[in-house]
């Protein structure tokens, strides 16, 4: 017992702040822990303030940029609504395919990624150096920013949809297989022991005691990332991979600014339809309503 939990735990029955005020010392860090505090904010500060030097961030820089993005901004209102028959028509199509491509490539990142989770889960995976060269594997994937991988398939597959799509399933792969591993992990031994003392394989003992567990918790995932994927698809049409960027980034070049807000605006309202279906799918999966 502490001399705080004395003091509280006696007839005085002083309160915190009463506590605080009357015998300071009690509440007060030891001087090795200020120490490193004040060293670990020191450090903290040097490094934030040598990195708006190095980069040139000043007021005045930043006052200047806040005038000219308020310039874009006021030409981007009221948005434009004098789209023809072909427009529409050529936004619906960009909408769908960066809606295809984020589906195509999570589906082939997470099929992938799935067996390969089994291989990185330390509970069933007893080989401990094999273990850590697939999880290391998992390490390099995602390394790889997912532009980063667009612009390498567009150099392999030329422009188009399908660069977008293998950009998106690769990235996945790292991602879904850390993920997936981790929620293997956690499972209750239980069930796989029960399969197992009743006669059951190892791959019944997989499927039986260790799929119902985490199905839930793996789809969960997977939609989350589909969300993120979507607009992620966005961002790869810019660079050529496909989909509503590359209509974006044309109305960006000419300088179309108000068609530019009229196609974000489209852009947030298919992902928000999409983030509002995720999670009632997430809700009905897990059984509680996601946080968003």
């Amino acid at each position: 017992m502490t001399v705080r939990d004395y003091v509280k735990g006696s007839a005085l029955t002083l309160s915190d702040v009463e506590l605080k005020k009357s015998m300071p010392e009690l509440f007060a860090k030891p001087f090795s822990v200020r120490i490193k505090r004040a060293v670990i904010f020191g450090v903290v500060a040097a490094l934030f303030a040598w990195c708006l030097w190095e980069f040139n961030i000043t007021p005045q820089r930043i006052w200047d940029g806040l005038g000219k993005l308020g310039s874009v901004l006021s030409f981007m209102l009221p948005p434009y609504t004098g789209f023809d028959a072909r427009e529409i028509a050529e936004i619906s199509k960009g909408l769908q395919e960066t809606l295809a491509i984020a589906v195509l490539g999570t589906i082939l990142g997470a099929l992938v990624a799935l067996p390969l989770s089994f291989l990185g889960a330390k509970n069933l995976n007893r080989f401990i150096l094999f273990r850590f060269g697939v999880r290391r594997g998992f390490d390099i994937i995602r390394a790889f920013e997912t532009l980063i991988l667009a612009l390498i398939f567009i150099r392999a597959f030329g422009l188009g949809p399908l660069a977008g799509v293998l950009a998106i399933a690769v990235g996945e792969i790292g991602v879904l297989a850390k993920l997936y591993a981790e929620a293997i992990e956690n499972i209750s031994k239980k069930p796989v022991e029960g399969v197992v003392a009743s006669g059951g394989s190892r791959q019944q003992a997989v499927r039986f005691g260790v799929m119902p567990q985490v199905m839930p918790v793996l789809l969960s995932i997977t939609l989350y990332n589909f969300e993120s994927n979507v607009r992620s698809g966005t961002i790869l049409g810019i660079v050529g991979a496909g989909g509503i960027g590359f209509i974006l980034s044309d109305r960006i070049s000419a300088y179309r600014w108000d068609e530019v807000w009229s196609i974000i605006i489209l852009i947030i309202v298919m992902v928000y339809i999409i983030d509002a279906l995720s999670n009632f799918l997430r809700m009905r999966l897990i059984g509680a309503p996601a946080k968003s």
